[in-house]
């Protein structure tokens, strides 16, 4: 197909013939990032265990920020005063934020809310804060953050049916309130379809909000607990109804097969701390699966981690060596693991661009799970 750029800064470049898959770019004001993409969670200020130019050097060009962890420390305030969170990292390519209602609403035994915001007590000190949607617009406006994101409550997994609509009635009026308090032009505000694992609350928040218009739309409230079918549904019932011409971005999502499989289902953006979490605790990914390379199996393995990777850590060391860093409690093993994980991240990506581009995405994913096998 022709490319087509809309007034979103978003080209939509090309569509699978297979699925709902397409490639596309964002332009932002720090960088373009190629679609589908995968976000480094770097939630108060840092991706754990890597510097940037190591991100740099894999490819990476958007990575992600939180908004409630960020207020409490140090403060957007003092962000902003050096120029924003790009020159307080040193990191000049993209950035999207968090508008921390996540964070805010699993505190469940910390915060009171109603239709004005919320009112919540910082885990660090125990002081009181509000958020509001005004509140959070400013607050992501001083961090100054390519992409921002509406404040929107997040229902826990289960939720009554009642409880769910009155959470996406004030996700809904608080996208609006949101809207009209956005200044900044040079930055992207994203809304947020929220509405459990109800088909027909997520249908009508997701039509409700595609009607603000927003220059990209993001799923919420998944991958908090609810059951992997569940969640499929979820992304199954919303992805199609939101605009085509603007970048779609699934919240908190997810496994690599996660990725292919909704990739598949028009979703553009995922963001997800497993790479590094994971990597931290010894779990590291492979093409052949996931394995705990703290298993005594691993003790005089003098092979690479994955033997089709080309990442530092996979050219520079052995199974047997990284085990031993685990066993003696160096910090060299967080940073060898995660730096393999996000670059098993980063070529899964790669793939996934390039079979969308041949028009073969169906084919690669059932290769990449003929040697990953099952999803975990």
């Amino acid at each position: 197909m022709n490319s087509q750029k809309s007034h979103t800064n978003f080209e939509l470049i090309k569509k699978s013939s297979q699925t709902a898959a397409r490639l596309g770019k964002l332009y932002t004001p720090h960088a373009v990032i190629e679609t589908p993409v995968f976000m480094p969670v770097g939630t108060q200020a840092t991706i754990k265990a890597m510097n940037q130019d190591e991100l740099r050097d894999m490819g990476f060009k958007i990575i992600l920020g939180n908004t409630y962890h960020l207020y409490l420390r140090p403060g957007h305030e003092l962000i902003s005063r050096i120029g924003g969170l790009h020159n307080f990292m040193n990191w000049n390519d993209a950035i999207l934020t968090d508008s921390g209602g996540f964070q805010v609403f699993s505190l469940s035994d910390l915060r009171h809310i109603n239709t004005a915001g919320v009112m919540f007590k910082s885990y660090i000190d125990g002081s009181s804060h509000e958020f509001n949607p005004e509140r959070v617009i400013e607050i992501q406006e001083a961090i100054g953050a390519d992409i921002i994101m509406a404040f929107d409550e997040c229902t826990p997994y289960p939720s009554t049916w009642e409880y769910t609509r009155e959470a996406a009635v004030r996700t809904h009026q608080w996208a609006e309130r949101c809207k009209a308090a956005h200044s900044r032009p040079d930055q992207y505000l994203f809304g947020i379809v929220q509405g459990g694992l109800y088909k027909d609350l997520r249908e009508w928040s997701a039509e409700f909000i595609n009607a603000l218009d927003f220059p990209g739309n993001a799923i919420g409230g998944v991958s908090v607990g609810e059951p992997k079918e569940e969640m499929h549904n979820v992304v199954e019932w919303t992805a199609h109804l939101l605009d085509e011409n603007k970048p779609r971005y699934l919240m908190g999502v997810g496994t690599p097969l996660d990725i292919i499989n909704f990739v598949m289902q028009g979703i553009d953006m995922f963001d997800c701390v497993l790479p590094t979490r994971l990597g931290r605790n010894g779990s590291m990914y492979t093409t052949y699966g996931r394995i705990n390379i703290k298993n005594a199996r691993f003790a005089d393995d003098f092979t690479p981690l994955d033997p089709e990777c080309d990442c530092y850590t996979c050219r520079n060391h052995t199974r047997a060596y990284i085990r031993h860093l685990y066993k003696s409690g160096e910090i060299l093993a967080a940073r060898l693991a995660t730096y393999h994980n996000l670059y098993f991240y980063k070529r899964v990506i790669e793939g996934i661009r390039k079979a969308i581009a041949e028009d073969r995405l169906v084919e690669f994913r059932n290769e990449f799970m003929a040697k990953y096998g099952k999803d975990d």
